[in-house]
């Protein structure tokens, strides 16, 4: 087999992520470049939690709608996942037409840990798939350290319970990096020049604040959890206002609360990156699964008008580099920036090539001698950016319509001032993006049928797009909407289809603003990605 997909399900608490995990990093072993998709319920014990992982030659845009080999912890995984071909299961809970092993009794006779269930059922995977014990083992100890060698004895003898069924490849033994979009999200904040992070834990943005936190252990980044999300956003105001880069994260429910720290931060001109990880809502909806529902809420979040950037990554890669540039771009120009995630990508661990030397431009001081104004007119309504303490001025900044020395004003003349600024400002931005590549396209350039998209369903319509030699065109910055680099890549496209995963079309009707209709929509509402026979099949029914 020179490209397989593996599933591990269970219940919640039977180790069902560290399981994909484990089996993400053999395949990397084996040379393979590798997707994992981790469902799980909103639960810490009981219900069905599985692990998808998929290994291929080329980078994986999603997860195969059946996959070839299924470890099954328990009865209901074999239950609810069918026509599967070789099936790997403990025999002390369930039954099954497959390869089975006593794991629970193994794992008694070792006096291990239930937990370690399934390292047994992983172990008889590996004989079942062909693949050597030394890549097992190997993966093992990167996987679990301190506690390999318990591990591995384990996994050898579900290795030796089982039995050869449907031998993979081989590659060339070159593991790449496995990485979630949050791993990259959090490593790219830092490169940028991050100072600080603070978050209220909200699922699918919270593993941030867990990585960040495992940072700070040995760095000088403050990480912060406060009270709730109100808390989050006015701290994060207070720390850059004194001179910390600083970022915030959150989903749909949690940013309800920012709202009015967002408008703040757009008057008052103080720099915060904003990691919006969206899920389905609305209200608490499914807390554990993924959407793009908020697209249209982040693009007008706040009262009143006022620049700000959204970047929309797509992969892990550009979740790094994008992270990074996000902190710049913020105090460049000194307003709210989001990343707009969600739990495809955030969650899901796939292979990465991130470059840790990734430049970026040394940060902008906006330094001036002599008396200090805060909101002093520019050509390009950008203001020099200082900290305090300031010997001999005062840094005001002020959440009211302000003068050029940020004192409350409501005196027409100088009220339209401050808002022309931020319009300046805004303009100088749209100007700026340009200089950077907003917008990828994926299949084939100059294809007659175009798909477009955003986020993290780029990556399975890049592989569906090259299967059927589409033009693939996903934006990633939204605002500024990159709309010369948009136009470009639409250039003599004849019919546009348009995939996402919300009910009304968000970014449908976002690119319409532009002069852009779609021919075709495809939506998908359940909270789950699309696989890529799935979209491969409406797609192809579409454009046929």
């Amino acid at each position: 087999m020179s490209e397989f997909t593996v599933s591990i399900g269970g219940q919640a608490g039977e180790g069902i992520n560290r399981g994909g995990l484990l089996l993400a990093r053999i395949a990397g072993l084996l040379g393979y470049r590798v997707y994992m998709y981790y469902d799980y319920p909103s639960l810490i014990r009981g219900g069905h939690n599985f692990a998808t992982i998929r290994a291929a030659e080329k980078d994986c845009g999603g997860i195969a709608r059946r996959p070839d080999f299924l470890c099954a912890m328990d009865q209901e995984t074999i239950r609810r996942h069918t026509g599967i071909e070789i099936i790997v299961y403990d025999t002390d809970v369930a039954k099954a037409e497959g390869i089975g092993v006593p794991a629970s009794s193994i794992i008694k006779e070792e006096n291990a840990s239930p937990i370690a269930r399934n390292t047994v059922i992983i172990g008889a995977f590996c004989r079942a798939a062909g693949i050597p014990r030394e890549i097992m083992e190997e993966a093992i100890r990167r996987e679990f350290g301190s506690r390999a060698e318990e591990n591995i004895r384990l996994a050898l003898r579900g290795y030796h319970e089982s039995r050869e069924g449907r031998s993979v490849e081989i590659k060339t033994p070159q593991e790449s990096p496995v990485m979630t979009g949050n791993d990259a999200i959090a490593l790219g904040l830092i490169r940028g020049g991050l100072d600080a992070y603070v978050s209220y834990p909200m699922t699918p943005s919270s593993s941030i604040l867990h990585t960040m936190a495992d940072l700070a252990r040995d760095s000088p980044l403050i990480v912060v959890h406060p009270e709730n999300e109100i808390a989050v956003i006015t701290m994060a105001l207070g720390l850059s206002y004194a001179g910390k880069r600083v970022a915030v994260g959150t989903s749909g429910g949690g940013f309800c609360l920012m709202n009015e720290g967002v408008s703040l931060a757009g008057m008052a001109e103080i720099p915060v990156v904003i990691v919006m990880a969206m899920r389905p809502g609305p209200s608490t909806g499914m807390p554990t699964y993924s959407s793009q529902a908020d697209l249209g809420f982040v693009l007008h979040a706040g009262h009143g008008e006022f620049p700000r950037i959204v970047i929309a990554p797509g992969t892990t890669n550009e979740a790094y580099e994008w992270s990074a540039r996000a902190v710049h771009l913020a105090w460049q120009f000194q307003c709210p920036t989001f990343i707009l995630s969600d739990k495809n990508l955030g969650e899901h661990p796939a292979s990465t090539d991130i470059d840790p030397d990734f430049p970026i431009p040394s940060p902008s001081t906006h330094y001036r001698e002599g008396i200090y104004r805060r909101y002093c007119t520019t050509d390009n309504g950008i203001s020099p950016l200082r900290f305090p303490p300031v010997p001999g001025n005062v840094v005001k900044v002020n959440s009211y319509t302000h003068d050029e020395d940020g004192i409350t004003t409501e005196e027409p003349r100088k009220a339209a001032a401050a808002m022309v600024k931020l319009i300046r400002k805004g303009a100088t931005l749209d100007n700026e993006m340009g200089l950077y590549g907003c917008v990828r396209v994926d299949g084939i350039s100059d294809a007659p049928i175009a798909v477009i998209c955003f986020g993290s369903t780029g990556e399975a319509c890049r592989e569906v797009g090259e299967r059927l030699s589409l033009r693939v065109v996903r934006p990633i910055v939204l605002e500024p909407f990159p709309i010369m680099q948009f136009a470009e890549a639409l250039h003599e496209a004849e019919e546009i289809i348009i995939v996402e995963e919300n009910a009304t079309g968000q970014l449908a009707s976002l690119i319409q603003r532009f002069g852009y209709t779609a021919d075709r929509n495809i939506r998908s509402v359940n909270g789950r990605p699309f696989t890529i026979d799935e979209l491969e099949g409406i797609i192809r029914e579409v454009i046929e």
